[in-house]
């Protein structure tokens, strides 16, 4: 585990200085990541809000409260046994989406934490991440919580916690993809509930 923990904290520290694209210019804070390097599963996400911005961590305001307790109930926690990142690291001004281009700019540090964590699972919250990472032509409402294999990786898109505070009725649904990846864990992942001590 140390290993990954080094490399992660020093891909996090070059990723402080990063002006690779216009979003750095309104930032706090970069937004890297959170969560055990030895994680099985991985939340990826679009890019960090306000509050995000503040704190520096991943999912922190109202839709990272959601989120929190979603994961709870399927006996999950961003600090022992997942991890979570965004597609970019700079909040967007205004919390609107990230551009394509911002998007292309910010990937390669998504996916040098991949290639360092190497999950066996991805879930990807909302459209944007699940467009990236997915299939372009993904389309959240009809295909959440489906199950695509990419790579030897299961990955499933799930409906972005935020959208689920402005449609409360879709929490259902959103609650029934969480007990599939729960269902999912258990049949592809070593230790992600054996170990939560760490």
């Amino acid at each position: 585990m140390e290993d990954k923990k080094i490399l992660l904290e020093g891909l996090k520290n070059d990723s402080m200085s990063c002006e690779r694209c216009g979003l750095c210019r309104g930032r706090h804070n970069v937004v890297f990541g959170v969560g055990n390097p030895e994680a099985e599963v991985m939340f990826i996400g679009e890019g960090p809000g306000e509050q995000e911005d503040l704190k520096g961590e991943p999912f922190v305001g109202k839709a990272g409260i959601l989120l929190d307790k979603m994961l709870t109930a399927i006996d999950l926690d961003r600090n022992k046994n997942i991890y979570i990142a965004n597609i970019v690291k700079c909040r967007p001004p205004q919390n609107r989406d990230p551009q394509p281009e911002e998007q292309e700019l910010c990937i390669a540090w998504l996916r040098r934490q991949f290639a360092i964590i190497r999950p066996k699972i991805i879930v990807c919250l909302g459209r944007i991440a699940a467009a990236r990472i997915i299939k372009p032509d993904i389309r959240i409402k009809r295909e959440h919580g489906q199950i695509f294999n990419k790579g030897g990786v299961i990955m499933m898109p799930v409906l972005h916690p935020a959208a689920l505070l402005r449609n409360p009725s879709d929490k259902p649904g959103a609650f029934e993809d969480f007990l599939r990846l729960q269902q999912l864990i258990n049949e592809n992942c070593e230790h992600t509930y054996e170990d939560q001590s760490k």
